[in-house]
């Protein structure tokens, strides 16, 4: 697709990969509507140049609203970007069940709620696109990624059922699974994280991957060779590769709350 043009939304834009994709792609002159919670934060980040949306994507009527005041402000609407995520590891002594409804919440409702802010729209109108945000964490089961990677892998496969669903009502979705991207969130982290690239780099591959219509957009090359062949090992191997991980106290997943 031809980026400059288009009207694009993304969620999660405050920071991190949204942030600099709200940026990329503005760069390369697209029309943005940019929301996630922080307004301070959104305004510095759009720069006089994006339409600010502030939202919480687990208020359902409140995403949906938003949908609406994104395509009035842009005339329209040709791509939603679902980005807004949290990332916090997960503990199974003592079990925090509210922590797991948070995952579930941001990473797989919000992504719902925004569908239905901008899929019937294009639907009725025959062309549109989605593009998500999963995660590599989704491939595999990892310790201290047992909510994160649910959700994650929850929306992996959510996206790819759409793909089918829509593409060919003339909606392309698009799933973005990025590895460890140096982000305020990741700064926090405590545990090794391998290939681990600038968010500026994960937005050219986005926006690169978006332009070119590759279904997946999974980055860095290194770490998606490296989950893509986890997916092979057997379920022995890989019970034993990640007891050993938790013994260690390495976890996995690569952000947290982001929108």
């Amino acid at each position: 697709m031809e980026i400059a043009g288009a009207r694009i939304w993304v969620t999660g834009a405050s920071s991190g990969i949204g942030a600099a994709l709200a940026r990329e792609l503005a760069d390369r002159g697209a029309h943005l509507a940019v929301s996630a919670r922080s307004v301070d934060a959104l305004t510095e980040v759009a720069g006089g140049r994006m339409v600010v949306v502030p939202l919480d994507v687990t208020d359902r009527a409140a995403t949906v609203a938003a949908g609406g005041a994104v395509r009035e402000a842009l005339g329209g609407l040709d791509v939603a970007v679902l980005n807004a995520g949290t990332w916090s590891r997960f503990h199974v002594e003592p079990w925090d069940s509210s922590l797991f409804a948070e995952h579930l919440q941001v990473n797989v409702m919000g992504a719902v709620h925004t569908l239905e802010a901008v899929l019937p729209q294009m639907l009725a109108a025959g062309r549109g696109r989605v593009v998500g945000t999963a995660s590599v964490a989704g491939y595999r089961g990892l310790p201290g990624s047992e909510a994160y990677g649910a959700g994650k892998a929850a929306l992996l496969n959510l996206l790819e059922a759409l793909r089918g669903s829509v593409g060919p009502r003339g909606v392309v979705v698009q799933t973005v699974s990025p590895g460890f991207v140096r982000t305020p969130m990741t700064d926090r982290n405590r545990f090794p994280m391998p290939f681990l690239i600038e968010p500026e780099a994960a937005a050219r591959t986005i926006a690169d991957g978006i332009a070119r219509d590759k279904a997946e957009i999974v980055f860095p090359l290194p770490m998606a060779v490296s989950m893509k062949l986890a997916r092979l090992v057997p379920v022995r191997a890989w019970t034993a590769l990640t007891a050993a991980m938790a013994r260690r106290g390495l976890h996995g997943g690569p952000e947290r709350r982001a929108g």
